[in-house]
């Protein structure tokens, strides 16, 4: 079945599971206008921050599965994720032909809106092929109940995916 509501904020009838996403990284947000320019690379797929210390953060864009109950796609967030020197390198590397099931190690590298936590996300990065994103499975937390994992494993139902889409669509 396909997602579809009328909004009870403009009241048009969106249709197709709901998919946000996020243009960069947040470290990458959180930079000047000067440094974006002078120490960090931005494309649609991948982003390269190069601190003054030596430091270098390497992200992937990737996509993060939300099933909704009884509907056949799932909601989607667009979501920068961190990757190791050896899994960038791999990862791109690889990007024209990838290895099915390969995968890294990442943290999470957005805020998302509605499902606020204390500490940083982790989860296991999964590449795709067909020009895919890879994808991510979020790990348990150990320290905290984490929403957006329990949604993840059990699914969320229509209304709450109307809800999130509403607020996102609407800024609310």
């Amino acid at each position: 079945m396909d997602f579809s509501f009328q909004c009870t904020y403009c009241h048009e009838v969106h249709e197709g599971s709901p998919s946000f996403g996020f243009t960069a990284p947040d470290p990458y947000v959180a930079l000047s206008e000067e440094q974006k320019q002078s120490i960090a690379s931005l494309t649609d797929d991948l982003c390269v921050i190069r601190y003054e210390n030596g430091t270098v953060d390497r992200f992937v864009r990737a996509v993060l599965e939300v099933p909704i109950h009884g509907i056949d796609r799932p909601f989607l967030w667009g979501i920068w994720v961190s990757a190791s020197e050896q899994s960038f390198d791999r990862y791109v590397a690889t990007f024209d032909d990838p290895i099915e099931g390969d995968g890294f190690f990442g943290w999470i590298s957005n805020r998302i809106p509605e499902y606020p936590v204390e500490s940083m996300r982790s989860g296991d990065v999964y590449i795709q092929i067909g020009q895919q994103r890879p994808k991510v499975l979020l790990h348990q937390p150990k320290q905290e109940i984490d929403q957006l994992f329990i949604d993840q494993q059990q699914g969320i139902p229509v209304d709450r995916a109307q809800f999130l889409t509403e607020k996102l669509l609407h800024k609310l």
